[in-house]
């Protein structure tokens, strides 16, 4: 049955937004001390928003033009992402950690107009180089008066804008009224794992058929205080924001990461979106903290834990949960998960997962401690939210049924195909990959490999071109053999498996550095820097008794022969990370190639 969309564009839906609650909470963002929160209402949203769009329009900013946006998640990425669209213009996202090379490049290809920048340090990118830049706007700090393009600060703009609309009141409901679902609200560059980015042209009529299909499956309720820290420059903050307008969601709003822990208290949240290695991050803290002292202590946290997950499992085979399970599961609550619970907010209703796979250990132990996560799947080509677990109707291990009326086929080869109204328009200026994204009768390749079970719940088992095949014949699925790890072994960041044309498998490892000092701490190692931790016999020894673990739980032709701990983590900065923290397995074999070599020198590997 076809989705009800009932807005033309994001600019119709956020009018209607305002126009239907002005008075009710919008965004809120943290005091100048960090110890409360302010909020805005949506007629304050409506108002700044318009006051951007004005003031661009002034800029000559109009249909279709794009304007780049380089910063980080904060308030002011919103108005400014929400003051484009009224314009009638593209967003096109940059986020604040991309080399300057490849801000140029964005910036150029996207053919914009505008730049909206964090501060002077992030717009200085784009010194030198040539685009089509009629003028930089700087959110924080000083405008450049002698800089070309000519700059002004993001408060000059909202000046010029409430002027304009001082002279003519209607300027913005104008121009929203040529706005159709056809029309691009955003480009978005994927970052790649080769080659240059390709700009995404996402329209308006998919983000507002995400807002609405996001509400139908219970992900947003109008009485949720979520936390949103995701990057918006990625789709899924996007896609979010688009939910945010439509059921009229409380947000709070921070992208400070280092702060995330801190503001959980503060906000108390009920619902909060975020990548695998958020989760992964707590579920290490939480494992390593209950279990490094030993003792009693450790006892009761594995009891708590095991308790929890036959509680799950019987959860999810849709059977009941006998009452002395029950009692137990109570006190595990209260000694154990109750502790966990309260360092996310102590209300937390829901979490949701995207942008990269969730480990199903890791998900069953967040289960466990009732704290369930519904896992999501998506890419930025189809308005990155497409599937997704509903609220008690989580199958672990899947990412759910598609959202509203998306149709979902798997292809011969087992990859997953997309069609319907959040899958783009195409990439931008490149005719033959946008054909050959596509099959003959319009369905998206995704790329990941993928089955659909009889209730429509689908498990994405790898990417198409990650997949790898040894030189004995045998395919592997990299990702989830890393999922089995992280869960394994509490200390760690990253895992890379690697395997392509080799007669076994191997695995480069990163530590999680504030995980691997704890442990430490107390040994011969306390105190010690994290470069000579890693490299220490303890290190390896303690590693290879996680990898033999592992190796239990796989195929033979699975099992993991060899590994190397890496000197470093992996660092957007290196580019063996995207913004989204997906693994660019490229860039990590050619950066490590010789401690790969190292773990293969006198085997017979195949090239």
């Amino acid at each position: 049955m076809a989705l009800e969309v009932p807005y033309r564009s994001i600019p119709d839906m956020l009018l209607r937004r305002v126009g239907a609650t002005p008075d009710a909470r919008a965004f809120a963002v943290p005091t100048a001390d960090d110890t409360g929160i302010t909020w805005l209402t949506w007629a304050q949203i409506g108002d700044r928003a318009k006051a951007v769009a004005a003031g661009l329009a002034g800029l000559g900013v109009g249909l279709e033009d794009r304007v780049s946006i380089l910063s980080g998640t904060r308030i002011e990425w919103v108005l400014a992402d929400l003051g484009v669209n009224l314009a009638g213009g593209a967003t096109t996202t940059v986020y604040p950690t991309t080399e300057p090379e490849d801000a140029a490049y964005i910036v150029a290809d996207s053919g914009s107009k505008v730049l909206i920048a964090e501060n002077p340090k992030q717009a200085l990118k784009l010194s030198g180089v040539e685009t089509s830049l009629t003028h930089i706007v700087v959110i924080d700090g000083l405008a450049d008066a002698s800089a070309q393009p000519p700059q002004l600060t993001l408060a000059e703009l909202e000046e010029r804008g409430r002027a304009a609309l001082a002279d003519n009141p209607g300027l913005i409901e104008a121009i929203a009224e040529g706005i159709g679902p056809d029309n691009i609200a955003t480009l978005i560059y994927t970052s790649g794992t080769t080659g240059r980015p390709k700009g995404v042209e996402l329209t308006h009529g998919g983000w507002c058929w995400q807002g609405v299909a996001q509400a139908g499956v219970g992900l947003f309720e109008p009485t949720d205080l979520q936390f949103l820290w995701l990057p918006l420059s990625h789709s899924f903050g996007k896609s979010l924001t688009c939910g945010i307008i439509h059921v009229g969601v409380p947000t709070y709003i921070d992208g400070r990461v280092d702060k995330l822990v801190d503001m959980l208290a503060v906000v108390k949240p009920t619902l909060m979106c975020g990548a695998p290695r958020i989760f992964e991050k707590v579920y290490n803290k939480t494992v390593t903290t209950a279990t490094g002292d030993g003792g009693v202590k450790a006892k009761i946290f594995h009891w708590a834990v095991a308790t929890g997950k036959r509680k799950v499992a019987l959860e999810q085979e849709g059977k009941p949960v006998p009452a002395g399970l029950k009692a137990q599961y109570a006190v595990a609550e209260k000694l154990v998960f109750s502790k966990l619970q309260q360092r996310l907010g102590g209300r937390m209703r829901a979490l949701v997962s995207g942008s990269a796979p969730l480990s199903r250990d890791i998900a069953e132990f967040f289960a466990a401690a009732n704290l369930a996560i519904m896992e999501g799947y998506g890419l930025t080509e189809a308005s990155a939210a497409d599937f997704c677990n509903r609220h008690g109707k989580i199958k672990i291990g899947s990412v759910g049924p598609g959202l509203g009326d998306l149709e979902c086929k798997i292809d011969t080869d087992g990859e997953i195909l997309l069609r319907g109204k959040p899958v783009m328009r195409g990439y931008h200026n490149l005719p033959k990959e946008t054909a050959e994204a596509f099959t003959e009768d319009g369905f998206l390749r995704t790329g990941d490999i993928g089955e659909l079970d009889s209730d429509g719940y689908l498990r994405v088992t790898d990417r198409k071109k990650d997949l790898v095949k040894t030189s004995g014949g045998k395919y592997i699925a990299p990702s989830a053999i890393e999922g089995m790890f992280k869960a394994v072994c509490p200390y760690t960041s990253q895992a890379v498996v690697v395997g392509q044309a080799r007669n076994f498998v191997t695995m480069l490892i990163s530590l999680d550095e504030e995980a691997i000092a704890s442990w430490a701490t107390g040994g011969p190692l306390a105190g010690k820097p994290y470069e000579e931790i890693v490299t220490a016999p303890e290190t390896e020894k303690m590693v290879a008794a996680y990898i033999e673990e592992l190796n239990t739980k796989l195929n033979r032709w699975e099992t993991v022969k060899k590994f190397a701990i890496l000197p470093r983590d992996l660092s957007i900065e290196h580019g063996e990370v995207t913004p989204s923290m997906k693994v660019k397995r490229r860039s990590v074999e050619a950066n490590f190639a010789e401690h790969i070599e190292k773990m293969y020198a006198g085997s017979l590997a195949q090239l």
